[in-house]
């Protein structure tokens, strides 16, 4: 059974990992490699680059973090539900 063309079109925007496994040259460590490669539009990066989004760093308190933490924890349950 062959792949519909839908999938066919979802498996190509998909990155291409590849996986290399191999030991060192003394053969005392595994050496796992992989590689992910994204093959995007130019056209799209320009789009991102020219998008001139002022960032600004902020001290933030303990209480702050904290409250960070709570509130991404809320969602997750939300979203969970």
């Amino acid at each position: 059974m062959g792949l519909t063309n839908k999938r066919e079109a979802h498996l190509k925007r998909m990155p291409i990992i590849e996986s290399k496994v191999t030991t060192s040259k003394n053969g005392r460590f595994l050496i796992h490699r992989t590689i992910i490669t994204h093959i995007m539009p130019t056209d799209y990066y320009r789009a991102v680059l020219a998008n001139s989004i002022k960032v600004t760093e902020e001290e933030l308190t303990d209480e702050d973090i904290s409250k960070i933490i709570k509130e991404g924890r809320e969602y997750l349950k939300e979203q969970a539900s």
